[in-house]
């Protein structure tokens, strides 16, 4: 396993000490803390359901806000996750370069700083949206932090599926942030993506089979073979592209919105059938594939939830 070069013995600063890293690097450090690339998937959500809770468009700095406490809440969600599971990533190839693992940053700093991003997105949500959108980012962080990451994630292979709760919850903020309330809609955005979030995340898990098992994570790759895995991906993506079609009367989609959920829905069906064809053969399989594909899918069919609303047929 390569080191990291900046990588230093717990309790012991870097030569230089820490004015030498410049405010760039400590940016980047706490940055990466927030899992970035998490933050931005929800965001992506958020906004196209605000356009369809307005059936238009919603007051733009009204989206602004939103998006800020989204991102605030879900930032503060990854860094509590970074330092509750700093002991994993020090085991897993692929989160060695996270900053409580090189040395970067202290497990006290990041644990500060996971506090006040939290603090800072119920405050900021209540003051410029409402007090449902602020209470529900707090169940977010609720969820995310101790259902998942404490209570779930090292004791059932079911973790990312009751644990995924967590990352349906910015459309329901994104929602009612717009109407103050919610309703069926919503409800169907949020069992979208729970349903979408293990056909995500196992072909990961698939591929980093063997670092989980390491770190003793029982994911499902883990307890169970391939073929199985495959199979429940199968499923659960099938049950995605159902709810999909749901929002098509509950919400009076349009002809936009049907077009993408059937022609990207097939396809997403058919890239976890492939996946699946190629286990039980005992072939080489490309799980990440079916990861990368499922983010394509899942981006594109909230498009469609924005726009859909301002076009008129």
């Amino acid at each position: 396993m390569q080191i990291s070069q900046d990588a230093t013995p717990a309790g012991v600063q870097a030569p230089g000490g820490r004015g030498a890293r410049g405010f760039r690097r400590t940016f980047l450090a706490y940055l990466s803390l927030t899992k970035p690339r998490v933050v931005e998937l929800l965001l992506v959500v958020t906004a196209p359901t605000m356009l369809l809770a307005e059936r238009g468009i919603p007051s733009l700095w009204l989206v602004l806000a939103t998006l800020i406490g989204g991102a605030l809440s879900a930032g503060s969600a990854g860094a509590f996750n970074c330092y509750i599971d700093r002991d994993i990533d020090r085991v897993m190839k692929r989160t060695m370069n996270r900053p409580l693992v090189t040395g970067e940053l202290s497990d006290r700093e990041a644990l500060v700083f996971a506090w006040v991003l939290g603090a800072a997105s119920i405050v900021w949500l209540l003051v410029f949206t409402n007090w449902v959108a602020a209470a529900l980012s707090l169940g977010a962080i609720l969820l995310y932090v101790v259902f998942y990451t404490i209570i779930l994630k090292r004791r059932t292979a079911q973790n990312i599926v009751w644990g995924g709760i967590a990352g349906c919850m910015p459309v329901l903020i994104g929602w009612a942030a717009v109407t103050g309330d919610l309703s069926w809609p919503p409800l169907i955005l949020f069992a979208i993506i729970f349903l979408w979030t293990p056909p995500h995340y196992w072909p990961l898990s698939m591929k980093y089979r063997a670092e989980y098992q390491a770190a003793g994570v029982p994911m499902l790759a883990v307890v169970r073979g391939r073929a199985q895995v495959g199979l429940q991906v199968i499923l659960y993506a099938w049950a995605t592209v159902a709810c999909s079609l749901l929002l098509i009367p509950v919400a009076s989609m349009g002809l936009l919105y049907t077009g993408v959920a059937l022609v990207t829905g097939g396809w997403f069906i058919f890239e976890t059938h492939r996946l699946y064809n190629l286990a039980i053969r005992h072939e080489v399989v490309s799980p990440m594939r079916v990861f990368h594909g499922s983010i394509t899918y899942l981006t594109l069919l909230f498009v469609a939830v924005g726009v859909d609303p301002l076009l008129p047929f």
